[in-house]
């Protein structure tokens, strides 16, 4: 136990270094920065005095650069030797906390300088000590566990992995395939003579940058609720997992982009088809809308109706020009029903019947998610004092936008698809 405590002492050693060394190198910034707008406001150039100190500084700035890098690496290495040792021996955890995710909470509230706690210091970039507690990976885990039934996007678009460091922005190919560029972004093919001269063409590539948003989700919890460790943490998984899904959700299908991933509804690779009916006004008229939405969405991988609870009547009722029915109810437990022989899934997420987004057609693999850092967790008895409340935040960095950046011309010249189709 006391070889632990020493061990415990000095990572935490360690933490407080690094923030000393991110102190000196902002000092050594603003001397640098200080001595430029110097010669700035005087109009001329560093002299010999000032040239010399200005390299100095750039040098230290560099080694302090090295020094953080260094250490943040060491630091995050010993965190995850530590980690896969836990995996080992999943006891380990549950002989730290042995109420679960709420002791863990409890603690992070009552005893923030409880060593058990330490390893799990937010160590995202420019927080450091500062910043609140990484859930462990196996209850963030669990947290994080989504069923296709549970979230509409997450579990059926491309997921990119955090990564190192996990919060940096990352970029994306994509071919510009708008206008008169076509499905082949630019390429012209040619048969060509023997002899004759080869043609020229280039094809065009876009960048699409994602780059992790902080989204946090605050959860109220009675005091006494939360001194019932077997309890408190059924409902708080429960309830922050829902919290996630709902706050992704929304963002993924309409974000708009700012602070924020950026959604489907509405954004410009979205083909937007004019509606005739929802809500209907004669029989067959809204089985058109479907027609034209279907004509309309990419087919290079699985489709899926999205719809808002206010439009199940309308779907569960429509028929084709032959007065059939069209929506198919699923025999299967937890099976979605379909629509067009497609899946269809209820969201009330989507905005409601009658405007835009109420209906979508997608392939959702084309819609990219870049997770960040995170879960993290912290805790205030103060906000609710006087209810005898404690609130729990949970917060972690998430972002996501459509791969494409506008439908695709086809090479007829004129026609064009998306993954994404909206009624509006």
């Amino acid at each position: 136990m006391m070889s632990k405590l020493i061990r415990m002492n000095l990572q935490l050693f360690a933490m407080v270094d690094i923030q000393k060394l991110k102190r000196e190198l902002k000092g050594k910034i603003d001397e640098a920065r200080a001595l430029h707008v110097k010669a700035q406001e005087e109009s001329r150039s560093f002299t010999q005095e000032e040239n010399t100190k200005y390299n100095d500084l750039m040098t230290e700035i560099d080694n302090r650069k090295s020094e953080i890098e260094r250490e943040e690496r060491l630091q995050q290495e010993e965190m995850g030797s530590r980690e896969e040792e836990r995996k080992g021996d999943p006891e380990k955890l549950e002989h730290e906390f042995r109420g679960g995710v709420a002791e863990f909470l409890r603690t992070v509230l009552t005893n923030p300088a409880d060593v058990r706690l330490q390893e799990y210091r937010q160590q995202a970039m420019g927080v450091g000590v500062m910043g609140g507690f990484a859930v462990p990976t196996q209850w963030s885990s669990e947290i994080r566990q989504l069923q296709p039934q549970d979230a509409v996007v997450r579990p059926r678009a491309t997921v990119l992995p955090p990564g190192e460091p996990p919060d940096a922005a990352i970029s994306f190919p994509a071919l510009d395939q708008t206008g008169a560029r076509g499905v082949y972004s630019g390429v012209t093919v040619q048969w060509i003579a023997e002899g004759a001269a080869k043609p020229e063409t280039t094809s065009r590539l876009l960048e699409v940058t994602l780059s992790p948003n902080e989204v946090a989700a605050y959860i109220p919890l009675t005091d006494k609720l939360l001194r019932n460790s077997a309890t408190a943490s059924v409902l708080a998984t429960t309830l922050l997992r829902r919290a996630i899904i709902a706050a992704e959700d929304v963002a993924f299908l309409s974000g708009n982009g700012a602070g924020q991933p950026l959604g489907i509804i509405n954004h410009p690779a979205t083909i937007q088809v004019a509606r005739t009916g929802f809500p209907s006004v004669a029989p067959g008229d809204n089985y058109v809308d479907l027609i034209n939405m279907y004509s309309q969405v990419m087919k290079d991988g699985p489709l899926v109706w999205v719809y808002s609870p206010t439009m199940l009547t309308q779907l569960m009722t429509m028929t084709d020009v032959n007065g059939n029915l069209i929506w198919t109810t699923s025999a299967r437990e937890g099976e979605p029903n379909r629509l067009l022989g497609l899946p269809a899934i209820e969201n009330e997420r989507n905005p409601v019947m009658g405007q835009p987004g109420d209906l979508m057609l997608v392939n959702l693999q084309h819609y990219l998610i870049k997770d960040g850092s995170g879960i993290f967790v912290s805790a205030s008895e103060h906000v609710r004092f006087l209810q005898n409340q404690t609130v729990i935040k949970a917060f972690f960095n998430v972002d996501g936008q459509p791969w494409l950046t506008a439908p695709l011309t086809l090479e007829d010249g004129v026609s064009q698809r998306s993954p994404f189709v909206q009624l509006t």
